[in-house]
C-alpha cells in the first residue's frame, strides 16, 4: 500500500508542474484563466487631429461622430452581456482612457463618470444611468477636444508599455480593450527607433520605407519593419481596433497599417484581436456586439 501511495504522490506532483507544450515558465506564470462571464472592458480613445472636422472632414459622417456611435455600440454590447447574467453573478466593469490626458481638467471628471461597475448589489435603475452617461458624455469629450484644438497626438505605444496591464487587465475576468484610432501612432514624447523598428507610424514613414507597392509584406519582412515591442505575454487581453483611416495617395497604405498592428499584437502574444476600418457605425455595430458576446 505504501508503494502505491508514494507512486500516486509522484504522479500528482508531475501533473501539477505540467504546462502547455512550448509555453515558457514566464508565460505560464502570466497566464490567467479568465471567467468568460465576468467582463472587464476598456476603451482607449485617440484624440489626435484625426477627429478634427476641418483637418479631416468627411461629408458622410464626421469621424468624431463615428467614434461616439462606436462607443454607444460598445456600451450596448456590455449591457447586453450583463443582462444575460443572474444578478448574483454580476462582476463586470467598463472604463474609458486617453493617453495623454486632454488639457481640459473637466476630462478627469468625465472619465470618472464613464467608469462603471456592476456587482450583485447594483440597483436595476443603474442600467438607465449608464446608458444616459454613455449617450451624452462621449460627445462632450469630443466637442471639448475639438474646441481646444491642441492635438498632441495619441501615445498608444506608451499606454501598452506602461499602463495596459494595470489599467485593462483583471484576474478572473475576460479582458477586452477597444482602441478608437486611425491606425497611425505618434507622440513627440515617445518617438524612437530600435534598428528598423519604431515606436510610431506615420504616412511619411510608410513612404520612406517604400511600402507603397503590392509587395509591401515582403519589404516589411525583409527589413524587419514594424513597431517596437511594448510588452510581453498579453495573452489574456483581447483587442479590437476601430477606425483605421489611411491617408490618400497610397493604395496599399491601409493594408500596411493593419500589417504593422497585426505583427505588433502577435509579438506581444495577443491571440484574439480584430483591426477594422473607419466604416459607418451601422456596419460595425454587429461586429462590436459579436466581439463582446464572444459568440
Amino acid at each position: 500500500m505504501k508503494k502505491i501511495f508514494y507512486l500516486l504522490m509522484i504522479i500528482s506532483l508531475v501533473s501539477c508542474n505540467k504546462h502547455e507544450p512550448g509555453q515558457t515558465n514566464d508565460e505560464k506564470k502570466d497566464t490567467v484563466i479568465a471567467d468568460p462571464n465576468n467582463i472587464n472592458l476598456s476603451i482607449l480613445i485617440d484624440l489626435s487631429d484625426r477627429i478634427d472636422p476641418e483637418t479631416n472632414p468627411n461629408p458622410t459622417m464626421e469621424y468624431f461622430q463615428r467614434d461616439t456611435e462606436y462607443i454607444k455600440a460598445i456600451e450596448k454590447g456590455f449591457l447586453n452581456h450583463i443582462k444575460s447574467k443572474k444578478i448574483i453573478t454580476y462582476e463586470d466593469q467598463m472604463q474609458v482612457f486617453f493617453n495623454p490626458e486632454p488639457l481640459d481638467p473637466k476630462m478627469n471628471e468625465l472619465t470618472k463618470e464613464l467608469k462603471v461597475s456592476f456587482d450583485k448589489n447594483t440597483p436595476r435603475n443603474y442600467f438607465d444611468q449608464v446608458d444616459k452617461k454613455y449617450s451624452e458624455l462621449p460627445t462632450t469629450i469630443y466637442q471639448s477636444a475639438i474646441k481646444d484644438g491642441n492635438y498632441v497626438g495619441s501615445d498608444i505605444w506608451e499606454f501598452f508599455k506602461n499602463k495596459v496591464k494595470d489599467y485593462c487587465i483583471k484576474n478572473d475576468h475576460r479582458n477586452i480593450l477597444f482602441i478608437l484610432t486611425d491606425g497611425y501612432m505618434y507622440h513627440e514624447n515617445t518617438k524612437f527607433s530600435e534598428g528598423s523598428k519604431t515606436s510610431y507610424l506615420t504616412g511619411k514613414l510608410i513612404n520612406a520605407n517604400h511600402l507603397t507597392t503590392s509587395n509591401f509584406k515582403e519589404v516589411i519582412e525583409k527589413n524587419k519593419f514594424g513597431f517596437v515591442k511594448a510588452n510581453d505575454n498579453l495573452n489574456n487581453l483581447e483587442v479590437i481596433v476601430l477606425g483605421i483611416n489611411p491617408e490618400k495617395g497610397n493604395p496599399f497604405e491601409e493594408a500596411v497599417i493593419k500589417e504593422y498592428w497585426e505583427n505588433w499584437f502577435k509579438e506581444m502574444k495577443i491571440k484574439n484581436y480584430q483591426i477594422k476600418s473607419a466604416d459607418l457605425p451601422s456596419n460595425l455595430e454587429p461586429i462590436i456586439l459579436k466581439a463582446i458576446s464572444g459568440k
